[in-house]
């Protein structure tokens, strides 16, 4: 069972990146998908999150408005379009999928965001 990050990088403030995530060994159309960040010297928070039925997204109040998560299932991958960027989104963004029934719980080893000028 693998979650891959790709995308991340340096970027100007105000600019743009656009996170993917790729699933692998298992179908996260049946798992709630999210995707997390944790910047240096600070916890683990919860950027944005989808459930497995494809409703609606909810996002932290720090990114909403400038964050978009989707989700392919088809392609098995969970995307981050980040827009308006600001140097405290300076973090390494992680993959997360995640299922009660039975209990699972991945996550992606993360890609760095670095927002500075």
């Amino acid at each position: 069972v693998q979650l891959v990050e790709s995308g991340g990088g340096l970027v100007q403030p105000g600019g743009s990146l656009n996170l993917s995530c790729t699933a692998s060994e298992f179908t996260i159309s049946t798992y709630h998908m999210s995707w997390y960040r944790q910047a240096p010297g600070k916890e683990r928070e919860l950027v944005a999150t989808t459930t497995s039925a494809g409703g609606s997204t909810n996002y932290a109040d720090s990114v909403k408005g400038r964050f978009t998560m989707s989700r392919d299932n088809a392609k098995n991958m969970v995307y981050l379009q980040m827009r308006s960027l600001k140097p405290e989104d300076t973090a390494v963004y992680y993959c997360n999928a995640k299922k009660y029934w039975p209990n699972r719980n991945y996550w992606g080893k993360g890609t760095l965001v670095t927002v500075s000028s």
